[in-house]
């Protein structure tokens, strides 16, 4: 996918569904079961309650992750990991906040890139109901930057993978 493909995937997925909460919003959706496996990695997702993701489709199918950065591959790359779906036919996108561990809109959250604090895959974007939670974390944790939703391109989780934006580098 070229990057104005998937720029354009990103903004698909952020206008699919006016923001309708505020940022940091609790929003309700289901737990992973023991045995639900990510659809990127292949993970068990309820051994990393902390980390968990959540898609859930207008017609209630759901799918979790165990991390924001799989859920952005996911979600950058539709046509590999649900080519049946777009972006309209998404209901609830959620993400675990890092600090009290709420469940809240993911395209309201901040994330933070380039920390000392590494997920169930290594480094990983570090979802955040406020700015000022995300410069308080980057404090904290020697993070590099901070993101929105739209943001959230297949380059920068690539680099983030790789650890091209961690701390010690």
């Amino acid at each position: 996918m070229t990057s104005l493909a998937a720029w354009i995937m990103v903004w698909a997925l952020a206008a699919a569904q006016p923001p309708s909460r505020a940022a940091g919003a609790v929003v309700t959706v289901p737990k992973p079961g023991p045995m639900d496996l990510c659809p990127v990695c292949g993970m068990i997702v309820s051994k990393y309650p902390n980390w968990t993701a959540t898609v859930v489709w207008k017609e209630g199918r759901v799918h979790h992750f165990d991390g924001a950065k799989d859920l952005f591959n996911y979600l950058l790359r539709l046509p590999k990991y649900a080519p049946t779906r777009s972006a309209k036919d998404l209901a609830t996108v959620a993400v675990t906040e890092f600090y009290d561990l709420r469940v809240i809109d993911a395209r309201q959250a901040f994330y933070v890139v380039g920390s000392d604090v590494l997920g169930p895959m290594g480094h990983e974007l570090v979802p955040l109901a406020t700015s000022a939670d995300a410069e308080e974390f980057i404090r904290d944790h020697h993070g590099r930057r901070v993101l929105k939703f739209a943001d959230v391109t297949l380059q920068m989780l690539q680099e983030v993978d790789a650890g091209r934006d961690s701390p010690s580098r």
